[in-house]
């Protein structure tokens, strides 16, 4: 291998430095570099094509389900969050204040939005006045600020990162109820049908969830180190902030009544997730579901097989573009085949195609999987239906390779050091008995930096929250008191 192929590959190892090797595979395969400010990041534009490619599945989905698109301001006043004060404690060290415009200081302090709830749900108010106006949906795609975030991440964890949010109110709680689990159900599908990463659906503890909430449900992702990622949550809001902001409507009968509303976001830490889990220490292996290029057609030749090849490769290239494929013709004359695979597999491409003069004597194309290198023939007549073909199946292994990773890493656990022992010798979750005090995750946390990342739903078809199964013991795995619930331990992203 060439001095500039090394350099341009992957150094840092994902199983012994997982966290040098993310670094070096965000930068190296040009999703994102460091922004000049500590705890910020630009987006390239391989990287946002990612998050282009999450967008417009959620977005479709959304739009399906009856959600309109909006867009509020990035600057709330501070009477706005002051009114969600007596709900939402603990923000002020999340925010981003804007004291002066221009040359002249600001009558009210401005909030760079660290969600949107105080001022969207004022709108929300004033657009309802009956049952006919309900249920309301509405989404904005935006970008939030968190400024207490350290040790940043890029894509996991940053003081500004894109996601979505979207609100709703409803005229009843079981009209809530439904919204949340059609959005979680649409979160938990975009990332098992389009970024092959299988979730568990859960619901936070009643301490780690959204302040003002009744409920907060998760979708957690286990990634290959161990640790899990929140995914997504989707929130029932009760009438807590119905009531703070006086959404009100008319019923039927015409008697006034409060609505119930919810809020659900999923933020491109779904990209840190997807490169975490697929990549290896060649770089980056995404599925073809969002890979900006899906096929690289290489043509390999000698000077006096350079126009024979060069003609079949871009025929293939057209009949693959033609067929709806991302492709890319790689017939660079100033590096030679082996720096091309290097630089390919290193940005992630799914699908190689090699041809060179055998496979055009042969009517023929080699294939090449990104994430084992395995190799396939498949005939120049029936190229197109054999890229399909072999893109499923890569989906499919990548798929399989985190569910076994998820299957093999979820473990019981009855007492603190067993607790304790397995988080600390294999990772993963630890499911354990729980009598509902947080003291309980504190004596966890406090030791192995782990906590109660979820609890698993069964029933969803009521009401209200999901009822849990009983647990195989009724001592809490911690404390020993009795324990009608069950938690799963883990350390997070």
């Amino acid at each position: 291998m060439s001095d500039e192929s090394q350099e341009l590959g992957i150094t840092e190892s994902k199983s012994h430095k997982p966290g040098e090797w993310y670094a070096e595979v965000v930068q190296k395969a040009g999703l994102a570099d460091y922004a000049p400010m500590g705890g910020f990041i630009v987006t390239k534009p391989r990287g946002y094509a990612l998050w282009e490619a999450i967008q417009g599945a959620l977005d479709g989905w959304f739009k399906e389900t009856g959600v309109d698109n909006v867009y509020f301001p990035m600057f709330i006043p501070e009477s706005f969050l002051e009114r969600e004060k007596d709900i939402v404690e603990g923000f002020d060290p999340e925010v981003a204040w804007v004291t002066q415009g221009g040359h002249e200081e600001l009558e009210e302090r401005l909030a760079v939005r660290p969600t949107s709830e105080s001022i969207i749900t004022p709108f929300m108010a004033d657009w309802t006045r009956s049952h006919r106006d309900l249920p309301m949906r509405l989404n904005q795609w935006c970008s939030v600020v968190r400024w207490e975030a350290t040790e940043t991440k890029p894509f996991f964890r940053t003081k500004e990162f894109m996601w979505q949010e979207g609100h709703t109110a409803h005229a009843s709680n079981a009209g809530a109820w439904e919204e949340v689990w059609t959005r979680l159900g649409q979160y938990e599908r975009v990332y098992e049908d389009v970024l092959a990463i299988p979730v568990l659906r859960g619901k936070k503890p009643e301490h780690d969830k959204f302040p003002g909430a009744d409920t907060t449900t998760t979708v957690e992702a286990l990634m290959p180190d161990g640790k899990s990622v929140q995914g997504a949550t989707s929130h029932n809001l009760g009438q807590s902030f119905a009531e703070a902001f006086d959404i009100t409507f008319a019923d039927e009968d015409e008697e006034e009544q409060t609505a119930y509303t919810t809020s659900w976001g999923l933020s491109w830490r779904a990209l840190g997730a997807l490169i975490m889990t697929h990549s290896d220490d060649q770089g980056l292996v995404l599925p073809p579901t969002v890979a900006p290029t899906q096929v690289v057609v290489v043509p390999i030749w000698q000077e006096d097989t350079k126009d024979d090849v060069l003609e079949y490769a871009e025929g293939i290239a057209d009949d693959l573009e033609e067929a709806g494929f991302r492709v890319e013709l790689d017939d660079r004359d100033e590096r030679n085949p082996g720096f091309k695979f290097n630089e390919h597999e290193l940005n992630g491409i799914p699908l190689r195609l090699e041809i060179g003069p055998h496979e055009v004597d042969d009517e023929e194309a080699t294939l090449v999987h990104r994430p084992d290198n395995a190799e396939a023939v498949a005939d120049r007549d029936g190229i197109v239906d054999a890229v399909d073909d072999h893109l499923d199946e890569i989906f499919d292994k990548l798929y399989a390779a985190a569910e076994e990773t998820l299957e093999n890493n979820v473990r019981e656990a009855h007492s603190p050091e067993e607790i304790l022992g397995t988080i600390g010798k294999h990772g993963g979750y630890v499911k354990t008995p729980w009598c509902g005090d947080e003291a309980c995750e504190e004596a966890i946390k406090e030791k192995i930096a782990a906590e109660i990342v979820m609890q698993p739903l069964i029933d969803e078809g009521g009401s209200s929250a999901a009822e849990v199964p009983e647990p195989d013991h009724d001592e809490c795995g911690v404390c020993g008191d009795p324990a009608d619930e069950i938690a799963y331990f883990a350390k997070s992203y």
